[in-house]
């Protein structure tokens, strides 16, 4: 009899396209599932009859509570080496085996420059009123050659964005709290005397920085009233480095220019979200790693590991 994997929050069907399943399909049965549930019962339910569970980066949490009911799992597979939302002492208790992927940094970045750009110009307003017959030209762009983009972080995907910000003319700066001159001066970059010098001095601020306890709620009201009134904010990192209510507020004041967004504190955004209609506002729905490369390293390599558990030699365990 064939095991079962459930492959969770493939918004787009491609899972089982987008990768050659063929080296486990005859001792493998694959279901995937195009919705996303945050509900733990739900979940037990649905994953009650799995051997096998992929999931992408930390969409969904593995607690105890809920490894503790899934007593026919062995297998957990997740995009990415790191992942928090896996309880790994539970799972190593219950003897689920857990194991990453590769993952690019590079289609994070792009997206970052596709926020930025599109705020600087108005891209989506004015391809909007062309398209329902508005007015013909009815904003006018930020240049971004000669001025300052501010980097929260200057990690894999931080010190690629700093780079790509040279070459369009910008000064970049960055700050986090193990920054140092030298690794800035590396990377091309100044480094910022401190968080708020950032915050008031840049013209654009994007965040790369991992979320933990010293990040969580990196910004408040008190940082984001600190931006220039002409200023930009991108988060493509972690919804939960930016206070939500804040940023709400100080869009809905017009405190800045405008904020692009990719990630967010519930996900998928509800409906009735005030994230989905507030103003000066670029959002994307957690689009920074969804790219066709990524995707068939994703896939591909979870494959893989299955196929390597199941020879009995799994490859690329993620522990605590």
């Amino acid at each position: 009899m064939k095991l079962r994997c459930a492959v969770l929050d493939d918004f787009q069907e491609v899972a089982t396209r987008i990768a050659d399943w063929s080296p486990v399909a005859d001792r493998v049965e694959v279901a995937g599932f195009s919705d996303h549930l945050t509900d733990e019962d739900e979940l037990a339910d649905r994953l009650a009859g799995f051997d096998i569970v992929v999931t992408l980066r930390e969409r969904v949490p593995f607690p105890a509570s809920l490894l503790d009911r899934l007593p026919r799992l062995k297998l957990l597979v997740a995009s990415g080496m790191r992942n928090s939302v896996i309880d790994h002492a539970a799972a190593e208790k219950h003897g689920v085996t857990v194991c990453g992927t590769a993952s690019s940094s590079t289609p994070p970045v792009e997206l970052t420059w596709a926020l930025i750009l599109g705020l600087a110009r108005n891209v989506v307003a004015e391809s909007t009123a062309l398209r329902e017959g508005g007015p013909w030209q009815s904003t006018v762009g930020a240049d971004l050659a000669g001025r300052r983009l501010g980097l929260l972080g200057l990690g894999k995907i931080g010190s690629r964005v700093a780079g790509i910000g040279r070459a369009f003319g910008m000064e970049v700066s960055a700050w986090s709290q193990n920054l140092t001159a030298e690794r800035a001066a590396e990377a091309g970059v100044e480094l910022a005397p401190s968080k708020e010098e950032l915050l008031r001095t840049s013209d654009v601020v994007s965040v790369h920085l991992a979320l933990g306890e010293r990040t969580r709620g990196l910004l408040g009201a008190a940082e984001l009233a600190l931006l220039k009134p002409d200023a930009y904010l991108v988060n493509t990192s972690r919804a939960a480095i930016v206070d939500q209510d804040a940023l709400i507020d100080a869009l809905r004041r017009g405190a800045f220019a405008g904020a692009g967004l990719d990630v967010f504190d519930v996900e998928p955004l509800p409906a009735d979200h005030p994230l989905r209609t507030a103003p000066r506002l670029l959002a994307t729905p957690h689009l920074g790693y969804v790219s066709q490369a990524n995707y068939r390293t994703y896939y591909g390599e979870a494959v893989e590991d299955i196929r390597a558990f199941l020879d009995g030699a799994p490859v690329r365990v993620l522990g605590a």
